[in-house]
């Protein structure tokens, strides 16, 4: 079975990272019980350089579930994709499978399991895509489209309405970690492995 790696890129998460924390873990025992992933799956916190206690809470998190709360801490804040990058290159050494999803958990963490169906079914790369917005304000569905559509026109391949919320295999995490890039866009990116 394989090891199963939830990526969670946090900056100043302590409002909710307990709770991110349960749900996480309650998804990878669901799905240990289902025999669908390794019983050493687990969720890595990656701490992006955050101001409020969300390093402690990682630590906490670590101490009461140490084998499967980890935390990598960064120097400082280097921003979302950064600090999701260095989560995925470290994960890609100690997992077969890696979700990454943002610690607010905004997306429905129930597809976890539709996604690691999909890599059983055979895919390197699996993308999670809001159905719809009707949660978001007009001003964020607005610039939401507005940005899909400049970068369809500027001749970006991205998969509409999807944010960081993806599952990627060892193998593309590999192909992932040859690009040299300075100004990261995994939005980007991940389509062209």
């Amino acid at each position: 079975m394989e090891r199963l790696a939830i990526v969670v890129p946090c900056y100043n998460e302590e409002e909710v990272l307990e709770m991110s924390s349960e749900a996480l873990r309650g998804v990878l025992d669901d799905l240990i019980d289902k025999r669908k992933i390794s019983e050493d799956s687990f969720v890595m916190f990656v701490n992006d350089g955050s101001k409020d206690k969300t390093w402690e809470l990682i630590e906490s998190e670590h101490q009461k579930y140490p084998y499967q709360v980890y935390g990598v801490k960064l120097a400082k804040n280097v921003g979302h994709q950064y600090a999701l990058t260095a989560g995925l290159i470290t994960a890609a050494d100690l997992c077969d499978i890696c979700v990454s999803i943002d610690a607010d958990l905004q997306d429905d963490v129930s597809v976890i399991e539709y996604m690691v169906d999909k890599y059983h079914d055979g895919c390197d790369i699996v993308y999670g895509v809001r159905k719809e917005r009707k949660t978001d304000t007009f001003f964020k569905r607005f610039t939401a489209q507005s940005f899909y559509k400049l970068m369809a026109h500027m001749g970006v391949n991205t998969v509409y309405n999807h944010a960081d919320f993806r599952l990627m295999s060892c193998r593309a995490l590999r192909q992932f970690s040859n690009y040299r890039e300075y100004n990261l866009f995994l939005r980007g990116i991940v389509p062209l492995i």
